[in-house]
């Protein structure tokens, strides 16, 4: 029997998973948004500058921890879902019950 390969395409971009396991979780280590979203740690640190220099994120510091903070009324950035703001994505694919308010 064969093994089954990873397949070398995703749905979300590694920006949404980040958010997502934020969403999940929003005192995430770098190292485990890294296991979660299956990149490096300088990748995700590259990310969350990024999120944050768009406003899409922010953090604070609490002790030795971040805690971030999903900007959700930001909009998605493809042309194609123009309007629909990041909370919505965070509703479809991260329910309530699911996200941790920080």
């Amino acid at each position: 029997m064969e093994e089954s390969k990873q397949p070398s395409w995703t749905f979300l971009t590694n920006h949404a998973l980040v958010l997502l396991c934020i969403a999940k979780d929003n005192q995430a280590r770098i190292r485990d948004l890294a296991v979660s979203t299956n990149v490096t740690e300088r990748a995700v640190q590259r990310i969350i500058a990024e999120l944050e220099a768009e406003g899409y994120l922010r953090h604070m510091r609490a002790g030795r921890r971040n805690v971030y903070e999903i900007i959700g009324d930001m909009p998605l950035r493809p042309s194609a879902v123009r309007g629909v703001k990041v909370q919505k994505l965070l509703e479809l694919v991260a329910p309530a019950e699911r996200r941790r308010r920080g």
